[in-house]
Order: C-alpha cells, then sequence, then structure tokens
C-alpha cells in the first residue's frame, strides 16, 4: 500500500482546497472559485499550479514552518522602530527595510517592518505616484479615429478556449465593432480591420495601445527613414 502523509489543515484551507479540486474537475470556473474565496482569478490560478504540482500540500500558505518575525530579538526591533522615528523619518517600509539591510545590517521584511510602524503609530508617506496622462478632446466625427485593441478572455468559460475579442471604438460617437480570433497578431489584426472597413469604410485614424503587437520591433534602416 503506498504510503501518504497526514497534512494538517485549518478550516479556511479545507475550503480552499476543496473549492480547487472543483476548479480541476472543472465543476466551477476559476472565476466562480475567485468569487467564492474571495480571492483574485490571479490568485486562484497559483493555487490550482500548486495543488497540481504538490498536491493537496499545495494548499498551505507559503508561509507555514517559517520561523515568526515575533521570534527577532526585542533588541532588533527597538533599533528598528528608533532609526525609522530619526534617520528613516518618513519612509515607507519597503525604503525603511532596504536602508535598514544596506546601512544597518538589519534584515526585515517589509511586512514585517509595516506591521511594526502600525503597532507604533508612526505616520508614513503612503502617496503613490500616478504616471502623467495626456489627456485630449474627443473627435466629433465619425471616422475620424477609431480605437483598436485586443482583449484577452475566456469569453465561452469552460466551453471553448480562451480567445480575444479584437474590438474597434469610434471615438466620437463609441460605435463598435468586434470578432472573436484564436489570438491577437498581425493577421488577425488585419482580417477583423478589413471586415470593419467593409462595413463602415476606412477611418482617418487609428488609435493602437502603446504596446509592440502590431509594432516592428526591427530598427528602421537608413534607407526606411529616408523614405
Amino acid at each position: 500500500m503506498q504510503e501518504r502523509d497526514m497534512v494538517t489543515m485549518s478550516q479556511k484551507e479545507l475550503k480552499r482546497l476543496s473549492v480547487i479540486h472543483k476548479v480541476i474537475d472543472e465543476v466551477v470556473t476559476q472565476v466562480k472559485a475567485s468569487e467564492i474565496l474571495e480571492l483574485s482569478t490571479r490568485q486562484v490560478r497559483r493555487i490550482e499550479g500548486r495543488v497540481l504540482g504538490e498536491g493537496d500540500r499545495g494548499i498551505m500558505h507559503r508561509s507555514r514552518g517559517k520561523p515568526s518575525p515575533r521570534s527577532l530579538p526585542e533588541s532588533v526591533k527597538d533599533k528598528a522602530i528608533k532609526l525609522c522615528k530619526t534617520k528613516y523619518e518618513g519612509f515607507g517600509p519597503t525604503l525603511a527595510s532596504e536602508k535598514l539591510f544596506e546601512i544597518n545590517q538589519i534584515k526585515l521584511s517589509r511586512e514585517t517592518l509595516r506591521g511594526w510602524l502600525k503597532d507604533e503609530g508612526i505616520a508614513y508617506d503612503t502617496r503613490k505616484k500616478r504616471p502623467h496622462r495626456n489627456w485630449r478632446e474627443r473627435k466629433h466625427h465619425y471616422g475620424e479615429m477609431e480605437q483598436a485593441d485586443g482583449s484577452h478572455h475566456r469569453w465561452f468559460e469552460n466551453r471553448g478556449p480562451e480567445c480575444v475579442l479584437m474590438g474597434y471604438i469610434d471615438d466620437a460617437r463609441s460605435r463598435v465593432f468586434a470578432e472573436f480570433h484564436e489570438y491577437e497578431g498581425t493577421f488577425p489584426f488585419m482580417a477583423s480591420f478589413k471586415n470593419y472597413a467593409k462595413k463602415y469604410g476606412l477611418p482617418q485614424k487609428l488609435y493602437l495601445d502603446r504596446h509592440s503587437t502590431y509594432k516592428s520591433s526591427k530598427k528602421p534602416s537608413i534607407e526606411d527613414e529616408l523614405n
């Protein structure tokens, strides 16, 4: 008889394991599982992968068996907090933990330090710099500009493979044209654009996203630039 490892799990882990097994057996979708477990679909995929690779023990939290941050000497905690109040005043947990390690040889995770700062009531700047966006005025007439993009999703859930919805939106009136394709690339784009043009005609401008899906990564030659 094959020996089986005995694994002790919490009620939360048992619930997760039950739902993940249903995902593996294709009884429920990853999206539905994420709603049940109150997790993101990415987390569900990651846990599913661990269970498939490691068995049921893959459901257990990654920190299981690791030493608790509370096991650190109080002197280390006191020194770190003192430095955060003085030398690193206003630093967030990420930057402060980096400086503590680089300069003071105190190795802490940012989450451990975040908890300590919270317990001590130490304030720090939580504002995130947002990327600057150049806002523009919308076009006024049909066909002046079409926005094109591909949206990856399991549109048909488990009734078909994951595919891409190639969509075109008129910038002036938000008119939508869309087609399903197996993947996002040059040929699906050309095919969908041809069908769009047959129905609505050629737009004056076509706006694509900033990714390189439809752009050549080849550096232009002098001849190309002259032309």
